[in-house]
């Protein structure tokens, strides 16, 4: 048995273990997909208040952002669990390859409504993006070594960061770039880094891969779209409908009748299931996977609401407020490589997603007091501390997730994690952004109430070039429309006032309730254990396993 050991050590069969080289090889082709994510998701998240702007639906925008987290999130375990079967070079040029079309899809949108539905395309392909690179890496590295590795990942995520802000606001405030609105090139850049990504990805992704032998759990992914979609869109359009309306209680009804069915699906599929229930019987799993969930809310309660504020409330653009998001970015960065570079010394982990989820709270309730006239340096600040608290957990859960996993499940238990994480960030964004939208109505209302026993108000409003304004205001602001907020830019900002106070106040009570949401795993991740963390990588473990099978036989 010693001697079968150090033999596996020392040259395992079918070339498992990688050079560094080998693995950076591999990396290039992981972080050019990877950049592909990270930097539409900067670009967009930049340019949406100008792209809603362009196509007349600012109270709309939650649909394009809802409807790529809806497509991301459900098509992320069917990547884990295809790429199990067939390998992961294969299905990640599919992600890539749907990447592209969605990109250009939307780069060519009309409307809102269109641009949710390409978006829908793009988040196809982004759902296999970020999790087949992580259950890539987790092929060649183990959990201890993984965190030299990450840091090429945090690289990406801080290029995307300062690069993506910059080219989406660039487009955003051209008229026009080669013949075509401006706008529309915070999608169709995508197209040749994808191309390029599809070359290299084509070339260099070359790993061993053991076909597991599955059914392909077509029914579980058709009950989980029937009951997450519903669920997601009555979170969007509850506000409009009415939370009670009958349309609301039908979704609602489909939503919970789809995830019971779910759950029956992937009980009776066993271990041919999409997400297989017994993998839910692991502590760390389940209960990682909950912490996910919630952190998935409260983070993209942060990611949404952030922007918004610069760019209303504090009147930034959009290239000024995407690059005032960058401590957030380095935040992440410094706190995933500290913690990454402490466990790969100790193997000890468990302490950083509580340290984590108890600051993110923190800085959560603090940014709920920020307001209209907070001087710009302490949200600066606190982004900086809510980065570093969603860099001790993010990696942390899940290389947790990843070393509890049998080798055979590494696809599902990797995606599994960013399916969570997800599905709180679907949640998270089609609920804030409805809480902000239908509060921040009657909030400009009480603010302009107040204005109206201001005399420098009425003065500002009696001016020759506010009557226009002043017309609109004598329905009660009726004629005033929030699908596109650019008439604050050019309004006097005396009268521009109480519509800031009012999206402030919204966006403060936005931040409270992330605040509660995050204070409840920081609650649920006391209870996680710490298991050691191994020393053998994904491709090791399988040629273990494939050594002990044969070992009977060689003594024979």
């Amino acid at each position: 048995m010693s001697e079968t050991t150090t033999r596996a050590d020392a040259t395992p069969p079918g070339a498992a273990l990688l050079t560094h080289r080998q693995i950076l090889t591999i990396l290039s082709g992981l972080l050019l997909g990877l950049f592909l994510a990270a930097l539409d998701q900067m670009i967009v998240a930049t340019a949406m208040k100008t792209i809603a702007d362009q196509l007349n639906g600012q109270t709309l925008q939650a649909w394009a952002t809802t409807a790529y987290l809806i497509t991301a999130t459900i098509s992320t375990p069917l990547y884990g669990k295809l790429s199990d079967i067939y390998g992961r070079k294969p299905m990640y040029l599919t992600a890539i390859s749907l990447f592209l079309a969605g990109s250009l899809l939307s780069g060519i949108a009309n409307s809102m409504y269109e641009l949710a539905a390409f978006r829908a395309v793009q988040g196809l392909g982004a759902g296999g993006l970020m999790s087949l690179a992580m259950a890539i890496l987790a092929d060649i590295t183990s959990p201890r070594e993984r965190s030299k590795y990450t840091g090429y990942f945090m690289a990406v995520f801080g290029v995307a960061s300062v690069a993506g802000p910059v080219v989406g606001g660039l487009f955003a405030g051209l008229e026009t770039f080669l013949g075509t609105a401006g706008w529309r090139w915070v999608f169709l850049v995508n197209v040749p880094i994808a191309l390029v990504a599809l070359v290299v990805v084509a070339k260099v992704l070359n790993i061993p891969h053991k076909r597991v032998n599955h059914r392909i759990d077509f029914l579980g992914a058709a009950t989980i779209t029937i009951g997450l979609v519903p669920l997601l869109i009555v979170a969007e359009q509850g506000r409009e409908w009415g939370w009670a309306s009958g349309t609301s209680i039908a979704m609602y009804v489909v939503g919970v009748l789809g995830l019971v069915a779910f759950v029956f699906v992937q009980k009776r599929m066993g271990d041919e299931a999409l997400l297989p229930l017994r993998l839910f019987r692991r502590q760390t799993f389940s209960l990682g996977n909950v912490v996910n969930f919630l952190l998935g809310i409260g983070m993209f309660g942060g990611m949404v609401s952030l922007p918004l504020y610069l760019q209303i409330v504090k009147g930034y653009s959009a290239t000024e407020a995407g690059l005032m998001m960058l401590p957030l970015t380095f935040g992440i960065m410094t706190a995933a490589g500290t913690s990454g570079q402490y466990t790969a010394k100790t193997g000890r982990y468990r302490i950083f997603p509580i340290v984590g989820l108890g600051l993110m709270s923190v800085v959560l309730f603090t940014f709920s007091t920020v307001g209209t006239d907070t001087p710009v340096w302490q949200p600066l600040v606190l982004m900086f501390f809510m980065g570093a608290g969603l860099g001790l957990c993010m990696q942390t859960l899940l290389v947790a997730i990843q070393n509890d996993a049998e080798p055979r499940d590494m696809g599902v238990a990797t995606a599994s994690a960013t399916f969570f994480r997800q599905i709180g960030g679907t949640v998270g964004t089609a609920v804030f952004l409805s809480v902000l939208f239908s509060t921040v109505g009657d909030k400009i209302g009480n603010a302009l109430n107040s204005a109206f026993g201001n005399p420098e108000f009425m003065a500002a409003l009696a001016r020759p070039e506010n009557q226009q304004f002043a017309a609109s205001l004598k329905d009660g602001g009726a004629g005033l429309s929030l699908d596109n907020t650019e008439f604050l830019t050019k309004l006097d900002p005396v009268l521009a006032r109480p519509f800031l106070d009012g999206f402030s106040g919204s966006i403060d009570l936005v931040f409270l309730v992330g605040g509660l949401v995050t204070v409840v795993g920081f609650a649920v991740v006391w209870f996680l254990r710490e298991v050691p963390l191994s020393t053998r990588s994904g491709l090791e473990r399988v040629n273990d396993e494939d050594e002990a099978a044969q070992a009977p036989v060689a003594i024979h």
